[in-house]
């Protein structure tokens, strides 16, 4: 009888044992070898490329040809992940750094005071938060194609929606989808739109007017997405996705960081030392042609200057560095999993094989379908290149001469590239931005799919359409 019990009881434990969703490097992983089988089915290829005037390298159209076979090796799967973090040192150092300077900053309790009295202050009015955040960043992604440069935004953005009743997802969702939107529809965006129409030989940021329409009906859904998602959290938190992990976060700050609600003149100068970063960031991508590397150094210096400002001894400031960094070491390490993926395809020469199909494919259609096939063509492609201005030097120097065959106009063509290399960045696993980004929110990216998905299908519906527009009616040669 005795047997029977516990016999009984591991059965209903085996039963209520719940599907766990594999952890963001096991799915990765698993990417990494499903890429590594397909190494042995698709043939390997390759253009030539040629350096352009403009000093880009670019692929020369009608000089594919296959190569001698390079599968991925069961052992070159394992070199694939140290590779790719070889290759993603870039950005995963700079999440450490810009991690490690916020580890100083929330040390000094300044952010957390003045996201305290923010909250407050806007009592009822939160949700109007929400357009005003967003424009701002799809100005950044419509301009000067910003992208990296978000990432820190997270680490304020996140906490502030929580303690304003809304959630994570809106956190991370006012800096994602608000910075994709503005970079997929970008009007001159010079690393997507100026690459582009540079190599499509038509005059740079041509076309300025239909494109900063197109931006406008982006921007304009994707705010709607956030803003009715808040309301509804708002009304009922435990509609939200991220409800359970919410509040354990919320429970774990309210214990070991109880919030200081009087803002000092210190936490008043650290505040605005944080404003004149986020200015001279601003300064210097947009005049200075500031990158990865100088963006790290700037918030590092933020961090240093907090940490005396604060009155926190030397080694203080040390510590909470670390602690930063420690904060960030999956979000960190899981860009170079992502980048492990690209290895893969790259050293196994089948990224040009899958272009130089799929154009195939394009140059049979009727011309009416053509915009939609390069449309399609470059949604695909961007999941095995998340970099824009990469894709640009890619598939442009085919998907110009394909658009004068198929009569689809080059401006056109642009459009297509450009609408399907941005809509994915805000799902697709192989983006180290959004996964960086993802792991600063402490949000699963599944969680973030099942969140996300009726946003991206409408985004995709609407460049469908728009293409088809400008294909028929705009830009008709």
């Amino acid at each position: 009888m005795h047997d029977d019990t516990i016999s009984n009881e591991g059965n209903l434990k085996r039963k209520k044992r719940k599907f766990e969703f594999p952890h963001v490097f096991a799915l990765l992983f698993g990417l990494i070898i499903i890429t590594a089988l397909f190494t042995y089915i698709v043939p390997a290829g390759e253009y030539e490329r040629e350096v352009n005037d403009a000093g880009r390298t670019v692929v020369v159209d009608g000089t594919y040809q296959q190569v001698e076979s390079n599968p991925t090796s069961p052992f070159g799967i394992l070199e694939a992940v140290h590779k790719g973090m070889v290759n993603g040192a870039e950005i995963i150092f700079f999440i450490f750094i810009v991690g490690g300077a916020f580890g100083i900053l929330n040390a000094t309790k300044a952010i957390e005071t003045g996201l305290a009295n923010v909250s407050a202050k806007m009592a009822g009015k939160e949700i109007y938060l929400i357009p005003v955040v967003m424009l701002l960043f799809a100005l950044g992604g419509g301009t000067f194609g910003m992208s990296e440069e978000t990432i820190p935004f997270i680490l304020i953005l996140v906490p502030l929606a929580i303690k304003m009743g809304f959630d994570s997802l809106v956190g991370a969702g006012m800096v994602i989808v608000g910075s994709c939107a503005g970079f997929t529809a970008s009007f001159m965006n010079p690393f997507t739109v100026g690459v582009a129409q540079g190599i499509a030989e038509i005059p740079l940021f041509s076309g300025m007017g239909i494109r900063f329409i197109i931006w406008l009906i982006f921007v304009a859904f994707s705010i709607a997405f956030v803003m009715i998602y808040a309301k509804k959290v708002k009304k009922n938190p435990e509609t939200s996705l991220m409800y359970e992990i919410d509040k354990r976060r919320t429970m774990d700050d309210a214990e070991h960081d109880p919030i200081i609600m009087q803002l000092t003149p210190r936490h008043a100068i650290i505040i605005g030392l944080l404003f004149l970063t986020i200015i001279g960031l601003a300064i210097g991508v947009t005049y200075f042609d500031w990158y990865i590397m100088e963006i790290a150094s700037l918030f590092l210096l933020m961090g240093v200057i907090a940490g005396f400002v604060a009155k926190l001894r030397v080694n203080q400031i040390a510590e909470s560095f670390v602690d930063g960094c420690r904060e960030l070491v999956v979000g960190a390490l899981v860009v170079g999993m992502a980048y492990g993926i690209l290895v893969v395809l790259e050293e196994s020469n089948t990224i040009d094989t899958i272009l130089y199909s799929l154009s195939g494919a394009i140059g049979q259609l009727p011309t009416t379908f053509s915009a939609m096939g390069m449309y399609a063509t470059q949604s695909f492609l961007n999941f095995l290149v998340p970099s824009g201005s990469g894709q640009a030097a890619l598939t442009m120097p085919i998907m110009t001469p394909l658009s004068d065959l198929t009569g689809v106009s080059r401006q056109t063509a642009v459009l297509a590239f450009q609408l399907g290399d941005g809509i994915s960045n805000a799902i697709t696993p192989t983006s180290g931005v959004l996964m960086a980004s993802l792991a600063l929110a402490k949000i699963p990216w599944i969680k973030w799919i099942k969140w996300v998905w009726p946003v991206i299908v409408l985004s995709y519906i609407v460049g469908a359409i728009i293409i088809t527009i400008v294909h028929l009616f705009v830009w008709t040669v």
